[in-house]
């Protein structure tokens, strides 16, 4: 997807920076940097794509769209803010240089890839019910699983709060204290692996999402973020609601 390049001193001038002739002064005196080098008169900048910075701080037009990955740690709530003083992820890409939601949820003791966005048609297409997106989660329990257990949560549950839908359950590790599970999941209900888990005497003890159908989580350090890649973007946007189950 082809985007124009814009005069650097009207990106700025856009971005509340400066007007444009302070914006070209800005420029003179080195004190702004495009993808890590110095800016001269002259250069265009890809609103989307290019990183500006202005006295070491990161620039953005609030009107471009972003799309980004985060590793979530475990301990942070998926809000913008909290009113019992948690902390949340907003607070992870506060240097974004735009305010991002999260797409979708992952409670606040579980960790791994979250998407955020200010794309509101973006998030509210990933997240819709009958979308049926992938997400892959790496889930290690407490003792030894039998496949009995792991049959009656694939084939789908009716708990107290909801029903939940066919799951795809493998094993990753089998020792003497501990399971580590793969769940590939098919919709996003509150805290589902760990109710699936509990309704059938297993205990989580650590929760980690991997993957989101078919973008993956990598070697992306906790805490830190990653904006998508046009590709990713692009595989995201075109799920499809009949298609989704066959990728995987």
């Amino acid at each position: 997807m082809a985007v124009e390049k814009i005069r650097l001193q009207k990106y700025l001038s856009q971005c509340s920076v400066a007007s444009r002739r302070k914006a070209e002064e800005l420029i003179e005196q080195g004190r702004v940097k495009i993808n890590g080098r110095k800016a001269i008169l002259g250069d265009k900048v890809d609103p989307v794509h290019d990183k500006v910075l202005v006295c070491g701080k990161p620039i953005r037009n609030n009107d471009a769209k972003m799309y980004i990955m985060l590793h979530k740690p475990r301990g942070f709530v998926t809000t913008l803010s909290d009113e019992q003083g948690r902390r949340c992820v907003a607070d992870l890409v506060a240097d974004a240089g735009v305010r991002l939601f999260p797409v979708g949820r992952l409670d606040r003791n579980s960790e791994g890839l979250l998407l955020m966005t200010n794309d509101g048609e973006f998030s509210n297409f990933l997240t819709h019910p009958k979308r049926h997106v992938s997400k892959v989660y790496r889930v290690t329990v407490r003792g030894k699983v039998t496949d009995d257990q792991i049959d009656k949560m694939a084939v789908g549950m009716k708990l107290e709060e909801f029903e939940t839908l066919p799951c795809d359950i493998s094993y990753i590790e089998k020792h003497e204290d501990r399971t580590v599970l793969r769940f590939v999941l098919y919709e996003g209900k509150n805290r589902e692996i760990r109710k699936l888990c509990e309704a059938v005497g297993l205990t989580v003890i650590r929760l980690k999402r991997t993957e989101i159908a078919g973008i993956k989580l990598g070697m992306l350090p906790q805490g830190r973020w990653r904006e998508l890649t046009e590709k990713e973007v692009k595989r995201l946007s075109n799920i499809s609601i009949s298609k989704e189950h066959q990728d995987d």
